[in-house]
């Protein structure tokens, strides 16, 4: 069988009724295109099967318009925010992204994860980091290729960007000792997850700083059976009036846990959760929660590699992080009231 001719920029240029030049244009990214000659254009290139050709992008401009991706955790509520944010600003600025998950029997460090993206055709890499890696402070990114690291906690070498998990935990007890409550219980999420661990530290530091009593820590897993099973164990403890849970799914979970228990919630047992993401998916919600702006992280962590492509110097060493938004339902009792 005969092998189908290359398809060239003067066919689309022919079948779309436009120049060269122009398809070439279209498949640089060029915001110097009308929409509708630009539609034209991409449905030309679909109906002809044509390709651009990356390389010889990349050797004429210097970049491949390509932004690499890197998940510990492609399951995770807040990652699956984040990448959609990182795919729809690529979208608006001509980029396209290319994404490598690590998966368990590979070597989890950023270098290894960094040193695989190198071999990819992509002008800058972010890392979402779900697990802290044992290199994360001493790791350098290569000098020809941007990295960005999506954590809270900042590093020498590296820009960095993340939700503040630490003041989100701050905030959420401050709002729950403001109403009247004594201590605060908490729901963690697993040992390994850097955001569980963050926000756990948020929490018992904020008792600690005001001299009161910190409770022992239940583990769940994120998972909203994990949030049940603490919440029938939290039914028990009788100083319990107040639970923070480090996602939406645990502490909803806890709600029905603590009820099937007997307990009441909000009158007994007042409970607030982290991320917003049962919106749409619980009818009647009154979780009130800290919602996390994962599409605002996204966009940030995109910007700042893409500046670092255009030869722009993002800082490092720099706390960059996005508060969190209490969202006030019906799950919280004011003691006060």
């Amino acid at each position: 069988m005969n092998r189908p001719s290359t398809i060239s920029m003067q066919d689309v240029a022919k079948e779309a009724g436009v120049s060269p030049q122009t398809v070439s244009r279209v498949a640089n990214g060029s915001a110097a295109v009308k929409a509708e000659t630009r539609e034209r254009v991409e449905a030309a290139m679909h109906k002809l099967g044509y390709r651009p050709n990356y390389a010889a992008r990349a050797l004429k401009h210097g970049r491949f318009k390509d932004i690499g991706v890197v998940m510990f955790n492609m399951s995770a509520y807040g990652n699956v925010r984040i990448l959609n944010a990182i795919s729809a600003a690529a979208n608006e600025h001509g980029y396209a992204i290319t994404m490598l998950t690590i998966g368990q029997g590979r070597e989890r460090t950023l270098r290894a994860a960094v040193e695989r993206m190198k071999q990819l055709p992509v002008d800058g890499v972010i890392v979402v980091m779900e697990e802290q890696t044992a290199d994360f402070l001493s790791f350098e990114p290569p000098a020809e290729l941007p990295v960005v690291i999506i954590s809270e906690r900042p590093t020498d070498h590296c820009p960095t960007v993340d939700a503040d998990q630490y003041g989100c935990s701050e905030d959420a007890v401050r709002y729950l000792l403001g109403c009247g409550h004594r201590t605060v219980y908490h729901i963690a999420g697993p040992a390994t997850s850097v955001a569980a661990e963050n926000r756990a530290d948020g929490w018992r530091q904020a008792l600690e700083r005001r001299g009161l009593p910190v409770p022992p820590v239940y583990i769940g897993d994120w998972e909203a059976d994990s949030g049940y099973q603490a919440g029938l164990a939290l039914a028990h403890e009788p100083d319990c009036t107040a639970v923070y849970a480090a996602n939406d799914q645990m502490a909803y979970g806890a709600m029905l846990g603590l009820r099937a228990a007997g307990k009441r919630v909000p009158e007994d047992v007042s409970v607030i959760g982290v991320d917003d993401s049962l919106v749409g998916t619980v009818p009647r919600l009154e979780l009130t929660t800290m919602r996390l702006d994962f599409d605002g992280i996204g966009r940030e962590a995109f910007a700042m590699v893409t500046r670092q492509c255009e030869g722009e110097t993002v800082p490092t060493g720099v706390k960059h992080v996005i508060p969190a938004t209490l969202v006030e339902r019906a799950s919280v009792r004011d003691l006060n009231a």
